[in-house]
């Protein structure tokens, strides 16, 4: 279990990193929305997430269909997280996005881990 969720935590750092990296270069560089840009980031951050969890966090024997159809779904919550997280802060509070994004990096992960270890790539055998 801890090693689970160390391999957790060093995927979702690789994730993070690609989420917040493409969303900063975006709304510092080029000055995208920062919903927009928090968007693009996150939805890149999705395949680097789902190979790290499913072949190496997980160790999961799930099939692609199955499993990344659950995990679409997951990730569909967690955007919709971020995006009332990005909003609320950026738009309604007019907090820079850096520190919004960062309060949104914290929330994900919790409700990601949660959701995946127990329905998207659980074993089905147990």
């Amino acid at each position: 279990m801890i090693a689970r969720l160390l391999r957790y935590a060093v995927s979702g750092g690789a994730s993070a990193l690609t989420h917040f990296g493409v969303g900063l270069a975006l709304a510092e560089g080029l000055h995208v929305r920062p919903v927009a840009a928090s968007t693009a980031g996150f939805v890149a951050s999705i395949v680097v997430s789902y190979v790290l969890q499913r072949s190496w966090v997980f160790r999961s024997n799930a099939g692609h269909a199955v499993a990344g159809g659950k995990f679409l779904t997951v990730t569909t919550a967690a955007l919709a997280l971020n995006t009332v997280v990005l909003w609320l802060g950026t738009e309604v509070l007019a907090a820079p996005y850096p520190l919004v994004q960062a309060v949104a990096l914290v929330a994900i992960p919790a409700l990601n881990y949660t959701l995946n270890s127990r329905w998207t790539f659980r074993d089905p055998l147990t």
